[in-house]
């Protein structure tokens, strides 16, 4: 435990009275990626949200970075060096693209200029305002946004999403480069599980709010009848490997 960066310990946590997440206990190395797999509907987005403070938690603890973020408010937990890609992307559509990402921005090896080398595409639409930007570049825009707030841990909620195959290459070139920054962790939740897969180390699978098999992202990837079981895809051939 000491090694790791984020704990959840027998968490337990909902929606007001409503329980989605029972007894929820895993670990998140200081470096490297987690993938959060697991059918529709069973949990995944939830334990986000848990992690990052917007839902009601009933029981058990979570800690950062060898503090405990279990009471601390959502803002708190952002300051505190979590950063978060929504599902939603959530950019600011009336601001331009340079606009967003210097709004976001803290001190950190993460800056404008790293922004646009790992996003050329950016750069050349650094002046067009959020809403004017594809699918693509707005998921691109949000990714980068999260770095710039030059967190510990990154959360992605599905980045790859319906998106064009050229641009999930794109983004999991991104993310691969990420992971090699010995400073920062991710968890990544993606439907597409040979993807989440070769972009991580290690995994869990969730089924009705609880892990039910966690293991190296190699060795699950391999276990075509565990992911048919639990995630419903089969594994096939990737940008990542």
């Amino acid at each position: 435990m000491s090694d790791s960066l984020l704990v959840l310990d027998d968490v337990r946590a909902g929606y007001g009275e409503s329980v989605v997440l029972d007894g929820v206990s895993l670990e998140v190395p200081a470096h490297g990626g987690l993938a959060v797999l697991g059918r529709n509907g069973v949990g995944k987005s939830t334990l986000m949200l848990t992690i990052m403070g917007h839902t009601t938690q009933q029981r058990g603890r979570i800690i950062f970075d060898g503090r405990d973020i279990t009471r601390l408010p959502a803002h708190r937990r952002a300051l505190a060096g979590i950063g978060w890609v929504a599902q939603e992307r959530e950019i600011f559509p009336s601001l331009t693209v340079e606009e967003n990402l210097l709004v976001a921005s803290r001190p950190g090896r993460w800056d404008l200029a790293a922004a646009y080398k790992l996003f050329p595409r950016l750069e050349e639409r650094r002046g067009n305002r959020g809403n004017h930007l594809s699918g693509g570049e707005q998921q691109m825009l949000a990714f980068t946004r999260a770095l710039l707030t030059n967190p510990k841990l990154i959360i992605l909620d599905e980045p790859l999403e319906g998106l064009a195959p050229i641009i999930v290459e794109e983004l999991s070139g991104a993310i691969e480069r990420m992971t090699a920054d010995r400073d920062m962790a991710f968890i990544l939740i993606e439907q597409h599980a040979d993807l989440a897969l070769a972009l991580t180390q290690t995994a869990v699978v969730i089924e009705r709010g609880q892990i039910v098999h966690r293991d190296d992202s190699s060795r699950l990837r391999a276990d075509h009848a565990m992911l048919d079981r639990f995630v419903g895809l089969k594994v096939a051939d990737s940008p990542g490997g």
